[in-house]
């Protein structure tokens, strides 16, 4: 690969791994603070960008920036209040299975309210502009504020969860709820504020991927799964963890969409010019199959080679 395709393949691995932070921010959030493992998540994201798209549609980008992640917070305190709370004494399967069942009703639920077809949410203008050139090649100033965004939004959790009395108090909710609800504090309405602000975080992020990304029903459905690769490769309820490994999977995803590389080169490299006989007819065909397009399958391979050999993660204190 040219010096121009590596820098461009690095540029976009980090806006692309940074916006997998902030939307597997929330989940880790939740998860850290609360035990669940919350599958509807990606279901908030889309959500996000469905009501980013209407606000924006009638007030602007930026009032939408403020105002569909509180709405989208919103709802997800109301799930936690009146759905998920029930079924917590059931344990983290009745706990998995909700959240399972609530994905598939909001997707339904946005397919009838706007329809199956995309909609066209719009970079806003004033974010519109080339932010700088590289290699003669523009860079969108919006791409440089979604990094900005992620970054801002990593920040300020770690100071709160780490340097804040919330922070003090909302851990000590999940460990130790007697002794918290017993200095004054009503730890319910912890959970749900917690599980609320996860929420609210995904919201953002479906806020500021919309434009970028095709805003559509099956936007959860695609990046969903990954951020399950993110929260156990990093660790579960560890937030530094979410951090390296979605920059981590947005390395391995981009640069193998940008290495022009097969099977039959990489033999090549050791004198091997030929398929083994040994791999038989069916599996010849693996001798042309190209790192791009077994690209979307590392993650996982990833996520599966950490549950066997570490499945606390890189960060985790527990699997």
């Amino acid at each position: 690969m040219g010096i121009e395709v590596v820098t461009f393949s690095v540029v976009n691995s980090i806006l692309y791994g940074m916006l997998l932070f902030l939307l597997a921010s929330g989940l880790t959030l939740i998860f850290s603070m609360m035990g669940v493992l919350n599958f509807a998540h990606a279901s908030f994201f889309m959500v996000g960008a469905y009501f980013g798209f209407e606000i924006s549609r009638r007030v602007g980008f930026f009032p939408a920036l403020v105002l569909a992640p509180v709405a989208v917070g919103l709802l997800g305190a109301l799930v936690e209040r009146f759905g998920l709370r029930r079924v917590h004494k059931f344990g983290h399967l009745g706990e998995l299975l909700f959240t399972f069942g609530l994905a598939f009703v909001i997707e339904e639920a946005v397919q009838m309210i706007w329809g199956r077809s995309p909609q066209d949410f719009q970079v806003p203008a004033a974010l519109n502009f080339t932010a700088f050139t590289l290699f003669g090649t523009g860079y969108p100033a919006f791409r440089l504020f979604m990094l900005v965004v992620a970054v801002a939004v990593f920040a300020a959790l770690a100071l709160l969860l780490a340097r804040t009395r919330i922070g003090l108090i909302v851990k000590a909710s999940l460990t130790h709820p007697e002794m918290v609800s017993m200095l004054g504090h009503d730890v319910p309405l912890v959970f749900m504020s917690v599980f609320g602000v996860g929420s609210a975080l995904a919201g953002l992020a479906g806020v500021i991927a919309g434009p970028v990304l095709v805003t559509q029903p099956s936007m959860a459905a695609a990046l969903g799964p990954i951020l399950f690769v993110i929260v156990v490769v990093g660790g579960l309820g560890s937030l530094a963890g979410a951090f390296v490994a979605s920059l981590l999977i947005g390395f391995i995803q981009t640069f193998a969409v940008a290495i022009n590389l097969k099977v039959a080169d990489v033999f090549g490299l050791i004198g091997v010019t030929q398929p083994p006989a040994a791999f038989g007819a069916l599996l010849s065909d693996i001798w042309n199959v190209s790192v791009a397009q077994v690209g979307p399958v590392i993650p996982y391979l990833l996520l599966v080679a950490m549950l066997m050999f570490r499945p606390m993660g890189l960060f985790g204190k527990r699997a």
